[in-house]
């Protein structure tokens, strides 16, 4: 873009975990680039990525915020194009995306809480999308009862001695580590690390390094840059945003360490590579969708090839749609600014598409190249919606539209069973937010409740059924019977339905019309009406009648059947199950397993990842509703966890007799 060749750009994203300050270092960083007119800040409600009324009020970025900006290092002009991330995990979709659209990852690490479990988060993402070039920026040094050589030991601790200091803490501010005429003594081990890394960029620094003993600092900055961009070393810069300290020195280590658009390799899904070529045809992924009041759709794209200008024809291979660019935007918080055109590496939104969604490829028309999907976390909270009002019923499916197009983590699901619509989310907050969000984009109003459970039933024992369905209503009458047995389905069993009739009791053409019956019994069972799974159901004999026997005769007798068969073969209900993944610091282990086993709770394993304990349990779905604010609370907001359905287990017999109970209540209400 401009006059700044593609070989200048540099394109990274800042990730961590909340409250690391990340959106202070991105306020430090525009504020330099001249993005903004004075140093904005989070408590004042005044960052520039922080814009959005939730995120002033709740102080954390809740969206991924882009921004491009133009730094000379030396001589030369570069382009920066950098996102500012949530680090609370309810936001967590919003760094999936980033992430895809990034060369290199810059993680944030407060030297006052030190190692966190959304630092350890930020590092797994980068390795599951496979982007080698990661720094780490020591934040918070201005608090107390900091050390930044102690931070820098815990990250080379959890992360390994690849991890190297190039900025250290000065008495005049921030000095570079490869500037300095003598090397205190501790900081001399880094200094080597860095000096080894640097020779094993080429066999001439190799062999320098063999003969010499060590390299100059522009030798080492020389052969640093193979080595940040393969991943072997990952260096670490100071940065006190708030006096300015620091940042000058990481932009520039920015310019002249991380690669160019390129060096991270883009392959489709059928594997072939993307080459960064502003040549050739342009192909583009959205990695964020955003609602603007009055602009209306903003898809940001991450340009992978090819270069976009405005008016230009597109295809969306995703969909399959055709599209327009109308306009090219950049944008700065509030700020919207035209651009001309945008290459390999740059990040720009457009307005207006009719079709474009999260995730979507989109290339110049001919172009038949799709990208790999974005993988996002899977939702933990779960809470019903229920409109106020008949106005707020009547928009509630746009809002819900709106909402799920620019946050692919958020989900609504009409649940057939219980006949509630139920969002899905990754937290109490990010639920909230959502809720907020509604009435600021789509002016709709919405009470929040518990979901019901989807219970299950199913039998333990053997039982037996009979029932003959005989009318005589003048004319043709009708009639069917039917004797069945129910028994427990044999794991691994797949037939359900077995026909051991004989002598013709029950013609074969009435079959059918049994097995019909017998499926919607199975859809209300005899202990509170749930759906029956699990079952077997053996059909051993009948009769009927040559003139009065008919389908609907037999259906009703079969599924009347069934229901006493049921009654008698030890039912019991049955509820969800899912297997949870916890991940917290080690000195939250007692109240953790003691909060699971007050839910019921069983704790499978335990094991360290990264200096986390990882506590892998089984806890009934009922139990894990309020579950993310819980967790929030016993770990000061340094616990995250996953999980999903494992299987449907029986209900103890205790709360089995109060959902019962409470299921007959509910039903009464049906009926009236």
């Amino acid at each position: 873009m401009g006059t700044v060749p593609a070989s200048n750009l540099r394109n990274f994203t800042i990730l961590g975990h909340s409250g690391s300050g990340k959106t202070t270092l991105t306020d430090a960083i525009a504020f330099k680039l001249g993005l903004n007119d004075r140093l904005g800040s989070v408590d004042a409600g005044t960052s520039i990525s922080d814009t959005n009324d939730e995120e002033k009020s709740r102080k954390i970025s809740i969206f991924a915020n882009s921004f491009m900006g133009n730094y000379k290092a030396g001589d030369t002009e570069y382009r920066l194009a950098f996102i500012d991330t949530p680090g609370a995990p309810d936001f967590y979709g919003a760094v999936r995306g980033a992430v895809r659209a990034s060369d290199a990852i810059v993680i944030a690490v407060d030297a006052a809480s030190g190692i966190e479990a959304g630092t350890i988060r930020a590092w797994h993402t980068c390795k599951a999308y496979g982007v080698s070039t990661v720094a780490f920026v020591v934040t918070g040094l201005d608090k107390e009862n900091t050390d930044f050589l102690a931070t820098v030991a815990a990250i080379r601790e959890h992360f390994g001695t690849g991890c190297c200091p190039l900025t250290v803490p000065a008495a005049d501010g921030v000095a570079n580590i490869l500037d300095m005429g003598e090397v205190p003594a501790e900081l001399e081990e880094s200094y080597t690390a860095l000096a080894e890394s640097a020779a094993e960029s080429s066999e001439e620094l190799m062999n320098k390094y063999f003969e010499e003993g060590t390299l100059s600092a522009d030798e080492i900055r020389g052969g640093l840059r193979d080595a940040v961009a393969s991943g072997s070393t990952h260096p670490i810069y100071v940065v006190k945003a708030l006096q300015g300290d620091g940042v000058d020195a990481f932009l520039s280590s920015v310019c002249r360490l991380f690669p160019a658009p390129g060096a991270r390799k883009f392959a489709d899904k059928d594997g072939n590579e993307v080459k960064a070529d502003a040549a050739a045809p342009f192909v583009a992924q959205v990695w964020r969708t955003a609602i603007d009041t009055f602009v209306g759709q903003l898809s940001y794209i991450r340009v992978l090839s090819g270069t976009i200008t405005p008016g230009m024809a597109l295809q969306n291979n995703t969909t399959g749609s055709k599209e327009t660019a109308s306009s090219l935007l950049q944008v700065f918080g509030r700020k919207q600014v035209p651009v001309e055109s945008a290459g390999p590496g740059e990040i720009v939104a457009i307005p207006k598409f009719k079709d474009v969604h999260t995730g979507d490829t989109l290339c110049a028309v001919g172009t038949a190249t799709v990208m790999p999907d974005i993988d996002y976390p899977q939702p933990v909270m779960l809470m019903s919606v229920h409109a106020k009002t008949q106005a707020d019923e009547d928009k509630l499916g746009t809002a819900m539209k709106r909402l799920s197009d620019s946050d692919p983590t958020l989900h609504f699901v009409k649940d057939e069973e219980t006949k509630e619509i139920v969002m899905k989310g990754l937290g109490d907050v990010h639920i909230d937010v959502a809720v907020a969000l509604m009435k600021l984009q789509s002016n709709v109003n919405v009470d929040l409740t518990v979901p019901k459970v989807a219970y299950r039933e199913t039998v333990t024992g053997k039982g037996e059924g009979h029932y003959r369905h005989k009318k005589q209503t003048g004319g043709h009458g009708q009639f069917g019977e039917v004797y069945l047995r129910v028994m427990p389905k044999a794991e691994g069993e797949e037939e359900w339905f077995v026909d051991k009739t004989v002598g013709g009791s029950i013609p074969g053409n009435f079959m059918p019309a049994v097995q019909k019956g017998l499926m919607e019994g199975l859809l209300k069972g005899a202990v509170a009406g749930y759906p029956v799974q699990g079952v077997k159901v053996e059909v051993y004999d009948g009769s009927f009648h040559p003139v009065d026997s008919s389908e609907v005769a037999f259906k009703i007798a079969s599924s009347r059947a069934f229901r006493e068969a049921m009654a008698q073969a030890k039912p019991t209900l049955l509820e969800p199950i899912m297997t949870v993944k916890i991940t917290i610091p080690d000195t939250y282990m007692g109240a953790i397993t003691g909060d699971l086993n007050h839910r019921r709770g069983r704790v499978l394993g335990m094991e360290m990842d990264d200096g986390m304990q990882v506590v892998t349990a089984e806890v009934p779905m009922a139990e894990l509703f309020q579950y993310p604010a819980q967790l929030r609370s016993l770990t000061g907001s340094r616990g995250s966890f996953e999980m999903e359905l494992a299987r449907y287990d029986v209900v103890p017999g205790n709360i089995s007799q109060k959902i019962v109970a409470a299921r007959q209540d509910e039903l009464k209400i049906e009926d009236e």
